[in-house]
């Protein structure tokens, strides 16, 4: 069927008008005059036979038209934006941009991209690592993983695996101060994790020891860090005792460069790690190589942990 369509310019410089609402704003986001952006108004309003804004004293109005029509020509241009990156994607099939935490991103996909690249040697990973909101419209990222809750509306959602928190520590801190028990922990440097990833569900120390019973320790006392990945660290330098998140400090704890003492008194949270894609993304082979070997890497991942968990009679 033959679309009939106004000039592409013309609703451009409508859609960043109406954003603006002010011609020379518009003429600078798109470099041209204002004298260019309000004849390209008046083009689409000879076009439609309807005026776009109404010229006041104090400014430009919309008119009922330009109301009704322009958030259905927003999100019209935000999926030409994402099918002209679909468009370079699927030519440069060759690359896959993630974005994942900082934390996570170094502790626990880092480590095993690797496995990746020798499965896949076509495809080049780029691995943003923020805590930034994504817009995908953008065509900037292909895949987020997120820890959340898997509330992401409009958008494909895959629970990779759950998470937990345990005391760890470094194995030479213990040799000398035992950790057996944990009211040991009056023994010890609490190490805090504040990175901004706040999950309800998990526990800081000083709830830790209240529902442990432990008393006559401060709970809020000792180094805080604002990335799980530090406060790792921290540990594995013999710093003191943290309160980690089990995924993120797995590979020090099969490495023995930190231990879990307290395995019984692992914490298992509501949130979750997930793979969140626009739908649109899925069509890509790149995009779908990555998924499915993430996604086996987690599964493989929870179930070494469930092994362990099991090993240790819990």
């Amino acid at each position: 069927m033959r679309r009939r369509l106004p000039p592409l310019n013309a609703l451009r410089a409508f859609e960043v008008a109406a954003r603006h609402m002010n011609f020379s704003r518009a003429a600078e986001e798109l470099s041209v005059t204002p004298g260019a952006v309000s004849q390209q108004i008046q083009n689409l309003e000879d076009y439609i036979g309807e005026p776009l804004f109404k010229r006041t004293p104090k400014g430009l109005l919309l008119t009922d038209a330009a109301q009704t029509a322009l958030p259905a020509l927003r999100e019209a241009f935000d999926r030409l934006s994402e099918a002209a990156s679909q468009l370079t994607a699927a030519v440069d099939g060759r690359r896959v941009t993630v974005s994942a935490a900082p934390s996570f991103a170094a502790k626990w996909l880092v480590p095993r991209l690797g496995r990746f690249e020798a499965a896949n040697p076509e495809i080049d990973v780029w691995l943003s690592a923020g805590m930034e909101l994504v817009d995908f419209t953008t065509g900037e990222v292909d895949i987020a993983i997120r820890y959340g809750s898997g509330r992401y509306p409009g958008l494909e959602v895959t629970r990779l695996m759950s998470e937990t928190v345990t005391p760890v520590a470094s194995p030479s801190l213990l040799a000398d101060r035992p950790l057996i028990e944990a009211q040991d922990l009056l023994n010890h440097t609490l190490l805090h994790d504040g990175s901004p990833d706040a999950d309800e569900s998990c526990p800081d120390w000083a709830m830790w020891l209240t529902a442990r019973g432990v008393k006559g320790l401060d709970g809020s006392r000792g180094p805080r860090f604002n990335q799980s990945s530090l406060v790792i660290e921290a540990a594995v330098g013999g710093r003191g005792v943290a309160l980690a998140k089990g995924a993120l400090a797995q590979a020090d704890l099969d490495a023995g460069r930190l231990v879990a003492p307290l395995l019984a008194s692992t914490t298992t949270l509501d949130y979750a790690y997930h793979l969140v894609y626009p739908k649109t993304k899925s069509r890509l082979k790149q995009v779908r190589a990555f998924v499915a070997w993430v996604t086996a890497e987690a599964a493989a991942h929870e179930a070494g942990v469930q092994t362990m968990d099991n090993g240790a009679g819990i």
